[in-house]
């Protein structure tokens, strides 16, 4: 292993370089900066590309630091540099639980992507998959040994041609710092220089990067969260998107749940799962306060998650940025009930169906209703898709499969082209549908008072004061039923939402006893696509270069979590942009689990 490498905590402010410049006419811009800082070198950058007629269409800038700074940090380089101070204020406002990990900012309409990286610089070097257009270099606090090390992991991150901008560049030896620059294949002259070896480039690293796909059109097969976030991502990037649904309408399948909760999982080894929710929900809460009303599609309302039966119990050794995610808490306190709790800051409810409806408005995107597609072809280098009468539904580029398990059903059915599966190794993850109803009734004068002010979560949920168009209203569910198995009776799964309910909020169970035994509330019903490991499923069907065909889906309850973080990973993978998580979180997500 290298010797460890630690950053400055404080990095110079961008000198506008020659780099700037380089960017014009281009779709997109890619920036590594390896050292953060108090953010000011990042909001010069976005304010440059602000001013610049023809910026890039997306500016994606990766930034790696030791620990992040504060909130209060970011507004002080707004305070002393006027220019900065609106945008300083719209990060900091998002600047929240940056433990060591990735991540990702969509900012100015999800065209400026910020991915800050916390924690030891060459691992997290090692972690991207991506080649950076320009690199803002600082340099680290380590001895000569480490920082060979780091300029060979600065090396992965770079393309023939990537330009070099070296701030302080008088922290220990110039010539020995130029001299380790060479040997890993910049040149460098004064503060400027570029990656151009002398050498022929080969990647011999195992990776799971494929190339640049040309920007053009893309048919998304789904119009559930999956399929409209995909469509929204890419549709931020340039490309011309029509999604194609089955139904009459968007989310008319397990996304049309009335109300949804936006909570990340906890656990107390703080597994792979739990780091992948975070992500997915920092996203989420991004999208939702960009594109939704607040206290009507969606609020910020917290939720609380009662520890039952074999609900994990959350680590107290995160670190001091962990607190800005949840806290432990009683929960006799605030709801009437007995035992532990978690208190999730960030926790929000979402009404789906909105935020579908608010991503597949982007400008790029069309809606094609009564499109259930029966068959992929390929004609030339472009994708044909065929209705059950062999008539061309719409033609496009690339396709992804964001359909839940029609997308599973519909690979297996033209599984005989082979367009797919390359290799015995390759395989798409076993899935099952998982029935779910959901309970509501109208809240009143009786009542009301029972009820939390916030969410419960637990076992099932309690989703209180959700306003809909006869009024405000509460929601409990749901149960969970495999598809396989002979579906239950609305009144038994209400009994089963009940007994949930029982465990989660005793005093309030009793309160609404009358209300389920009386027959009289509301139902939904859905099903949920659920792999075998309970990780969605992203990324490309095939093994070539440059995957035409791609796979979304398999979020089953996790929805509101995965959504933007799975359409981001598969942006980013089809652009060859920076990935919202380190590879081996992203490689969990595979679509061809191998």
């Amino acid at each position: 292993m290298p010797p460890k490498a630690s950053y400055p905590q404080k990095a110079e402010a961008l000198r506008v370089s020659p780099s700037g410049h380089a960017w014009q006419g281009l779709p997109a811009w890619r920036m590594l900066d390896t050292a953060f800082g108090n953010g000011e070198t990042f909001l010069a950058t976005w304010q440059h590309w602000q001013a610049d007629p023809q910026r890039p269409r997306m500016l994606h800038y990766v930034a790696l630091c030791a620990a992040p700074c504060t909130p209060q940090a970011l507004q002080q380089v707004g305070k002393t540099q006027p220019q900065y101070a609106r945008l300083a204020h719209q990060l900091s406002e998002r600047w929240f639980g940056l433990l060591p990990g990735f991540h990702r900012f969509l900012l100015d309409r999800g065209q400026v992507v910020l991915t800050v990286c916390v924690g030891e610089p060459v691992s997290l070097l090692r972690a991207q998959q991506f080649e950076a257009d320009a690199v803002e270099l600082a340099l680290p606090q380590c001895d000569s040994a480490a920082l060979t090390w780091f300029f060979k992991a600065l090396a992965r991150c770079c393309r023939r041609g990537t330009t070099l901008t070296l701030r302080q560049a008088d922290v220990g030896d110039p010539s020995a710092v130029r001299m380790a620059l060479k040997q890993s294949g910049f040149t460098v002259t004064a503060q400027h220089g570029k990656f151009d070896p002398p050498w022929v480039l080969k990647n011999t690293r195992q990776s799971i990067t494929s190339a640049a796909h040309t920007m053009g059109s893309c048919a998304v097969i789904g119009a559930g969260l999956a399929g409209a976030s995909v469509a929204a991502a890419l549709a931020r990037r340039g490309w011309r998107v029509q999604v194609l649904d089955q139904a009459a309408a968007p989310a008319a399948g397990a996304s049309g749940l009335p109300v949804g909760l936006v909570v990340p999982h906890v656990s107390s080894d703080d597994c792979a799962l739990s780091r992948l929710s975070r992500a997915g929900v920092r996203l989420m809460l991004q999208q939702a306060r960009d594109l939704l009303e607040v206290n009507q599609d969606w609020a910020p309302s917290g939720v609380l998650e009662r520890q039952i039966g074999g609900t994990p119990q959350c680590s107290t050794a995160w670190p001091l940025a962990g607190q800005a995610w949840f806290d432990t808490c009683n929960a006799s306190k605030t709801t009437s009930t007995s035992g532990p709790g978690i208190w999730h800051h960030q926790g929000a409810w979402i009404k789906p169906a909105a935020l579908v409806k608010a991503w597949l408005q982007q400008p790029g995107i069309t809606f094609q209703a009564h499109a259930e597609v029966f068959d992929v072809r390929q004609e030339g280098n472009c994708w044909q898709l065929l209705d059950a009468a062999g008539q061309e539904l719409s033609h496009a580029d690339c396709v992804v499969f964001a359909n839940a398990s029609g997308a599973f059903d519909l690979l297996h059915k033209i599984k005989h082209r082979a367009i797919y599966l390359q290799g015995p190794e390759a395989y798409l993850p076993k899935i099952q549908g998982m029935r779910g109803m959901l309970n509501w009734g109208p809240h009143d004068a009786v009542d009301d008072a029972a009820f939390a002010p916030f969410p419960v979560n637990g076992s099932g949920s309690m989703v209180p004061h959700i306003p809909m168009p006869d009024g405000a209203a509460w929601f409990m569910g749901s149960s969970y039923q495999p598809e396989t198995q002979i579906e239950r009776s609305d009144l038994a799964n209400q009994a089963i939402n009940f007994a949930h309910l029982q465990l989660l909020q005793p005093k309030l169970a009793a309160q609404l006893a009358p209300r389920f035994e009386s027959n009289q509330l509301g139902r939904w019903k859905g099903t949920r696509c659920v792999t075998q490991d309970r990780m969605p499923a992203v990324g490309p069907l095939t093994r070539a270069p440059q995957p035409s065909l791609w796979l979304c889906a398999g979020m089953g309850s996790r929805g509101l979590s995965f959504s933007v973080l799975c359409a981001e990973l598969l942006a980013a993978r089809l652009g060859g942009e920076p990935w919202p998580v380190e590879a081996k979180l992203a490689r969990l997500l595979e679509a061809l689990r191998a």
